[in-house]
């Protein structure tokens, strides 16, 4: 038997669980029964949102304002951000984060009992919120609670979507550019059992994170493979910027370890100094701004001075700085690196190297989360919604979830009505497929597309690297469309596919790309 929901959420961080949240207290609020099912491919808390350790931006303090939030936004965009959309998250931020706090999530304070704001690279002011080095995992503790403790949410861990249900699996022909494909769920792997359901929705929610695992070196959870923007991509979704993608300037450098640890950007903004391995700066070469200029300068700056010297990585300097407020705002980071690299950060420099970091395009969707196929939204990393452009200004992303999350929300309940599910659905069909006997295949495609990627697509590109980047992708898709038309699904081999084509977007907008702006940066242009 199909599962069958009113609402389809695919992802539970900041942006999955708040949507379901708002739709379950409104329905409760109506005194409206509904069925909300929530899915994650591990346990719920393991999400993009939990590893985000800087914090969330809004304009907090009389002396900050909207005009200089919207400012920041659209000159760390290179001007490529919709302005519209830029001005709808920042005067929408303070009420989404009064709503975050209001569920429980806890924000460092001063001891006046004013908030600590930060100040990260690209801002103008102190306006970021934050929970130690931690704030991710605090918002997305606050609203897993909420959400588990609403009776019409049902957690589904360990599932695993692999396609959308939409009219082509109906088995009607769906261009791109129709204006009537629809969407009615999603066939899902149940990793237990092995076995692919079907879960039927008026609504389905795409929140489904980033694509990090495409790189060698990466912020992201391992679980960050593009599913979302695949899945999408094949229903025949619009996909946009897929080109824009930001490394962290700042992540550790440990060889062979996937995710990199984070050094959050608010390190800088705290006072950490970028220093080459001779222990001298050198952020003013490239930056009026130093130390705090944007991620893309700052990331492009640190790959110019390694490949100068020949180096693995460069440094961060924080001897300096107070040491008792350092371990205050940043146990986690003083912790780590003690504990693992033993640095002792009161006199050690730490080691750091650019890694993939961010996804600033992703699923086209308008003001309210709405893709181009009627009642499928997309949330958060998997989704361009315009606030970016060329580059995300750092603390953007979780504000831009939960307030695209609030705003599919809105949508839904004004369009529920007109949501139907037709009762010709066929179930998943792998008649012929077979569970492949060793899986060693999509582990070397895996290790060849991380290198293709890494060393072809990575913050400096060129024509001739993107050129042989799409040769060698088409010859990892050929091999891997055969083995999974032979295949029982699995989450390795669905990854994979979609790694597959999330690789194949980003390489094809960056050829398209014809200047440099922002994180796209081709020596040939």
């Amino acid at each position: 038997m199909p599962h069958q929901y009113d609402f389809l959420v695919i992802g539970s961080g900041i942006a999955g669980l708040s949507y379901a949240t708002k739709l379950a207290i409104h329905f409760e609020q109506v005194n409206t029964p509904v069925r909300i099912a929530v899915i994650t491919k591990v346990q719920a808390d393991e999400t993009n949102t939990k590893y985000a350790q800087g914090g969330i931006a809004a304009v907090w303090d009389e002396d900050d304002s909207f005009e200089k939030h919207i400012e920041d936004t659209m000159i760390a965009g290179d001007f490529l951000s919709d302005r519209k959309i830029v001005e709808i998250v920042v005067r929408e931020a303070p009420g989404r984060i009064q709503e975050l706090i209001e569920y429980g999530t806890r924000f460092d304070k001063e001891a006046d009992g004013d908030y600590d704001l930060a100040r990260e690279g690209g801002h103008s002011d102190h306006r970021i919120l934050h929970f130690k080095d931690i704030t991710g995992a605090e918002i997305e503790r606050a609203l897993l609670e909420k959400a588990q403790s609403m009776k019409s949410i049902e957690i589904f861990t360990h599932y695993y979507a692999v396609e959308l249900i939409t009219r082509h699996s109906l088995g009607e022909t769906v261009h791109r550019y129709d204006t009537d494909n629809r969407c009615f769920g999603a066939y899902v792997l149940n990793t237990q059992t092995g076995g692919v359901e079907k879960f039927l929705a008026r609504t389905t929610l795409l929140a489904t994170g980033g694509i990090g695992n495409i790189y060698q070196n990466t912020t992201n959870p391992t679980i960050a493979t593009g599913d979302g923007i695949a899945m999408a991509y094949r229903a025949k979704a619009i996909a946009k910027d897929m080109e824009f993608i930001q490394f962290h300037p700042t992540a550790l450098y440990e060889p062979g370890k996937k995710p990199n640890f984070l050094i959050s950007e608010a390190v800088r903004g705290f006072g950490g100094v970028l220093r080459n391995l001779k222990g001298e700066t050198f952020m003013e070469h490239y930056d009026p701004r130093l130390s705090l200029a944007p991620r893309d300068i700052v990331a492009r700056a640190i790959d110019s001075e390694m490949k100068k010297a020949g180096a693995q990585h460069m440094y961060l300097d924080v001897t300096h700085c107070d040491y008792d407020k350092f371990v205050e705002h940043f146990p986690n980071i003083t912790a780590y690196c003690r504990d693992k690299l033993g640095i002792d950060i009161r006199k050690d420099f730490i080691p750091v190297v650019p890694a993939q970091h961010y996804l600033c395009g992703g699923v086209r969707v308008d003001e309210h989360g709405r893709t181009n196929i009627q009642f499928l939204y997309a949330v958060g990393e998997c989704s361009c919604t315009g606030l970016h452009g060329a580059n995300r200004l750092a603390s953007n992303s979780l504000l831009e979830a939960v307030v695209f999350g609030h705003r599919a929300y809105l949508d839904t309940v004004a369009h529920l009505e007109q949501a139907e599910i037709p009762d010709t659905i066929p179930d998943w069909n792998d008649a012929g497929t077979t569970h492949p006997e060793e899986l060693v295949l999509v582990t070397e495609m895996k290790r060849e597309l991380e290198s293709i990627m890494s060393n072809y697509v990575g913050i400096v590109r060129s024509n001739r690297r993107l050129k042989r980047a799409m040769d060698r992708l088409e010859l990892i898709y050929l091999e891997h469309e055969e083995l999974y038309r032979q295949s029982k699904v699995s989450v390795p081999i669905c990854e994979l596919r979609n790694m597959i084509e999330v690789s194949y977007l980003v390489i094809k907008m960056a050829m398209a790309r014809r200047e440099n702006t922002g994180l796209h940066y081709n020596i040939d242009l």
